[in-house]
């Protein structure tokens, strides 16, 4: 393949990069209801009257958890392309990993000490 159609097939993938996430967006424009109706301007679309003030405070323990869960499954993701690969990453391979996962558990010890992962 010669350059130019590298570059055109670059050039396309680009502009469908910015045509399929902006297509909807200005069609809703023209397709979504200018004026809603009387139900659709109630506070549940299922009819339920509120109850309570509408802002709820979380407790920030919910959102620590939360990331450390994120943390520790990416990590799980990381290692299975490690795990195709065992045989050929050799010594090196295992001892990069070993690292990873001393870093990764260094870090889950440390958020068990300061008391991250216990549930009141």
């Amino acid at each position: 393949m010669s350059d130019r159609v590298i570059y055109l097939f670059l050039g396309l993938f680009g502009l469908a990069a910015l045509v399929v996430p902006l297509l909807p967006v200005v069609l809703a424009r023209f397709v979504a209801p200018k004026r809603p109706g009387q139900e659709k301007l109630k506070p549940y679309e299922c009819g339920m009257e509120v109850e309570g003030d509408a802002w709820v405070q979380f407790r920030m323990q919910y959102y620590l958890f939360a990331i450390l869960f994120v943390v520790f499954d990416v990590e799980a993701l990381f290692l299975f392309p490690w795990a195709v690969i065992f045989r050929a990453a050799g010594i090196p391979g295992l001892i990069a990993i070993g690292a990873f996962v001393g870093i990764l558990a260094l870090g889950l010890i440390y958020a068990w000490q300061e008391g991250a992962l216990e549930w009141e």
